[in-house]
């Protein structure tokens, strides 16, 4: 599409580059518009990082706000920093301090790739007078009013650490988990979930489904596709991975959840990376969640499980396949074309949904209202792509004909 070629080369309006005094560390946001007066992204972390790939993301961000909301521009903080080095919480604070300006007046983050939005960002920030992560879209988008503004933030404040309790939602665990623990991938288990509603006339019930990573997203995805009647027959994380052809039960996938340990799956009898990663592509699964760091999926994995019976991609990475370009390169568009790909900014949608939804004036901060406006945004893209093409392939190109359709504006 001539229109996502021209969203991808037009240059970001902002970029900010830090450079940490203390520590090797660097870091950017990209802010590819000023869209609506604000712009969102969370904050990733990861050793090699460039600038590249936070702009990458942060189109990503503006395409995904188009369809979850608020309509304003994307962008991206991104540290080049290894999350292991005990020095973390350190950068994070200087680098919050370092674009306090911009967290104040225009731009919203959270959490993303090894940066915990709970643990992390929100105590962080609020320790350097930033009321909310989110303060920024709040005023440069809303411009409320002092009353209305001090509403708002107090329902951010409460409904991203909010417990999940409610039954049917909140995972049958020891422990309680917030919304921002489960939210992305919840709304992942329910894209795939709404896909087979509304494309296939289908139910979930003994579909098979292959999970890469077992973070937040691909942990919490698994947990509610394995309630809904899935068989997970494989998780490959960065150290390991388990495998079984028969699908393990839902009592051994919630023991896995229970027991996921700095980000990562805990198992007895874990293959190692290497052996995980000979098998688990063709082993057979008609779902794939990809929900470890961008652009890992590569077309051999690909080939392997279409030749499996593959017959959709629920995207809990941002970008995740190994492509140059930063929207459809050529793994990206074969997928498309040969297997259901819900893309990212559909199917990850729940964090920049949710802050949305409690910044809207008819927000009711509960679990089972954040969970449910989730789950219905979700199920209304993924309606519009069906009414833009019924068939099972395409649904990436449908998707961006739907979110760029608001873009027009700012392309022209």
């Amino acid at each position: 599409m001539e229109l996502i070629k021209k969203f991808e080369a037009q240059a970001p309006e902002i970029v900010f580059e830090w450079n940490d005094q203390e520590t090797e560390a660097r870091g950017w946001v990209v802010i590819n518009s000023l869209k609506g007066g604000a712009a969102g992204g969370g904050t990733r972390m990861r050793k090699g990082l460039t600038k590249e790939e936070v702009l990458s993301l942060a189109k990503t961000m503006e395409i995904k706000f188009a369809i979850a909301g608020p309509p304003i521009g994307g962008a991206k903080s991104g540290i080049d920093f290894d999350p292991t080095d005990p020095r973390k919480h350190e950068v994070l604070t200087r680098w919050y301090k370092a674009i306090k300006p911009l967290l104040k007046n225009y731009y919203g983050t959270g959490g993303d790739l090894n940066v915990d939005e709970k643990e992390e960002v929100i105590p962080i920030t609020y320790g350097l007078g930033i009321e909310h992560p989110q303060e920024g879209v709040l005023v440069g988008h809303y411009a409320p009013d002092e009353a209305t503004k001090a509403q708002k933030i107090s329902n951010l404040q409460k409904g991203v650490v909010l417990p999940v309790t409610s039954e049917g939602i909140a995972p049958k665990i020891k422990s309680v988990l917030t919304v921002s623990d489960l939210i992305t991938g919840y709304g992942v288990a329910e894209a795939v979930k709404h896909y087979y509603s509304v494309f296939r006339g289908s139910d979930l019930e003994g579909k098979r489904a292959i999970i890469q990573g077992w973070g937040n997203v691909g942990a919490s995805a698994a947990y509610y596709l394995a309630s809904y009647g899935v068989k997970i027959v494989g998780i490959i994380d960065r150290k390991g991975g388990v495998i079984n052809p028969d699908g393990f039960d839902f009592l051994t996938i919630k023991e896995f959840f229970e027991n996921k340990s700095q980000n990562s799956l805990v198992a007895d009898d874990m293959m190692d990376y290497v052996q995980v990663n000979e098998k688990i592509w063709s082993i057979g699964a008609e779902i794939f969640v990809p929900a470890a760091a961008s652009r890992l999926v590569a077309e051999h994995h690909l080939d392997h499980m279409l030749k499996a019976g593959l017959e959709v991609i629920s995207s809990g990475a941002n970008v995740p396949f190994a492509d140059n370009e930063i929207f459809m390169g050529p793994i990206a568009t074969k997928a498309d074309s040969l297997v259901s790909v819900i893309p990212d900014f559909i199917a990850n949608c729940g964090m920049a949904r949710t802050f949305a939804y409690l910044m809207s004036d008819s927000a009711v901060v509960s679990d089972r209202a954040i969970f449910s406006d989730v789950s219905n945004r979700i199920l209304w893209a993924i309606q519009k792509c069906f009414e833009i093409n019924h068939s099972v392939y395409g649904i990436t190109r449908s998707a961006y004909q739907l979110a760029l359709a608001s873009q027009k504006s700012f392309l022209s």
